[in-house]
């Protein structure tokens, strides 16, 4: 069996058809299997006594593996009602996030007056802002 985990690497692991899930947690995570969380073909696997072969988890399948935090129970808890947030679930807005374009919308600002009003940039300031679009330019392709 092969076990994915979230950061794309992934270990191969040795079990017996009749093996349970949890005994496949207990060999490939011993001491933590409380906090981690198999998904197979989209499901998590909560039921640590249904064996690999009902489940049907053969030769070379994918599990996923989750590590979570803390010590979780059985049943997953509803999350608390709470005022709706400004941003959708799913799409986290970081400040690493916005930085291109928010340089970007900059740099535009920058040739815009560079363009409508000439008489304010001298020649080293519009060597600046191209060097500095070149740089940008650079930096956020080789991002990307």
């Amino acid at each position: 069996i092969r076990l994915k985990f979230l950061n794309d690497t992934e270990e191969v692991a040795v079990a017996r058809p009749e093996d349970t899930v949890g005994v496949l947690k207990s060999k490939c995570f011993p001491g933590q299997e409380s906090q981690m969380k198999l998904i197979y073909r989209g499901q998590l696997l909560q039921d640590q006594a249904r064996t690999l072969r009902s489940l049907r988890i053969t030769d070379n399948c994918v599990i996923h593996c989750h590590r979570s935090r803390g010590v979780t129970a059985a049943t997953p808890a509803l999350p608390e009602p709470g005022p709706a947030g400004p941003t959708a679930p799913g799409l986290p807005l970081a400040g690493g996030t916005l930085m291109v374009p928010t340089v970007m919308v900059v740099l535009a600002l920058g040739w815009y007056f560079r363009i409508n009003y000439r008489q304010l940039f001298t020649a080293p300031a519009t060597v600046s802002l191209i060097g500095v679009t070149v740089l940008v330019t650079f930096l956020a392709f080789g991002v990307y």
